[in-house]
């Protein structure tokens, strides 16, 4: 269990996707810190079970249901979170997602695929599906920090935090979308942490290596519990030879948190993915 840290106390912070199993987690530990959090996202139900789990801790959270893709909602949503907490001082965008017609079946390109009907082709991805992971990750990012940045001009050491990708700098197989969607967000990344450093507003990212969760759990692991391929790639292209666990990226959450820690610190996206981008794999 980390330290509490003192300047994390009584911070307003706005978690989008905040049912997710990573960004549910960064909630909790953020609330056990002392923050007063709001969580987003689009079922309500779900997001009130995260915040009945920090109340019963004592902590303070509220629960917003919210498209984070339209201007209209996540305005609506600030103005809860103004009204009910104050003036949002640290954002976490993590609201995002893939859509299995956005993937092809295979790794790569067989001249039998195109005739298989059983088979989605790079021909075959869906325009639309790229568009809605296109939309959800990149613009699902762009309009929260859009809204929620206008507060932060008003209060100290405001810090956005985005959440990337394994797929940003190394786009895995399968999923094209997905993966450029994520490049996008650490080219975000950089572009307005340059954009609102003289606002005072410092902007990073946090990129998860492979970690489990409702999203990719099929695809990671079998009916019977034992891995899918896909994950004995992944494990032995991991050097610490696991899946990461929610709690590995608390600590860095805390650090790009803290401006007495890392005040000097923007336009970064720090990697949590057990050496995977480190190693070759020779």
């Amino acid at each position: 269990m980390l330290t509490i840290n003192e300047s994390i106390k009584d911070k307003v912070v706005v978690v989008t996707g905040g049912s997710g199993v990573l960004c549910s987690a960064m909630a909790k530990e953020l609330a056990r810190q002392g923050a007063k959090v709001a969580l987003l996202g689009r079922t309500l139900s779900k997001l009130e079970d995260v915040v009945a789990d920090i109340k019963s801790q004592n902590g303070i959270a509220i629960a917003i249901a919210c498209d984070v893709t339209s201007v209209e909602e996540v305005t609506k949503a600030s103005d809860i979170v103004e009204q009910q907490l104050g003036k949002c001082q640290i954002l976490i965008n993590g609201a995002g997602g893939n859509q299995a017609s956005a993937n092809t079946t295979n790794e790569s390109y067989r001249a039998e695929d195109v005739t298989n009907p059983d088979v989605t082709s790079f021909f075959d991805l869906s325009p639309t599906a790229i568009r809605n992971v296109m939309d959800l990750n990149f613009t699902g990012t762009l309009i929260p920090s859009q809204v929620f940045a206008k507060h932060m001009l008003e209060v100290e050491h405001p810090t956005i935090i985005n959440i990337s990708s394994m797929s940003a700098p190394c786009p895995m197989t399968k999923v094209p979308g997905y993966s450029a969607a994520k490049a996008a967000i650490d080219n975000f990344t950089q572009w307005l942490a340059v954009h609102m450093a003289d606002a005072g507003i410092r902007v990073n990212a946090i990129a998860p290596g492979f970690f489990l969760t409702e999203q990719n759990y099929k695809l990671l692991v079998k009916e019977d519990g034992s891995l899918t391929d896909r994950s004995n790639k992944i494990i032995t292209h991991t050097p610490m030879r696991r899946f990461g666990k929610p709690e590995d990226l608390l600590g860095t959450l805390i650090w790009l948190c803290d401006y007495q820690a890392s005040g000097f610190v923007t336009g970064i996206t720090v990697p949590v993915d057990g050496g995977f981008m480190a190693y070759s794999g020779v």
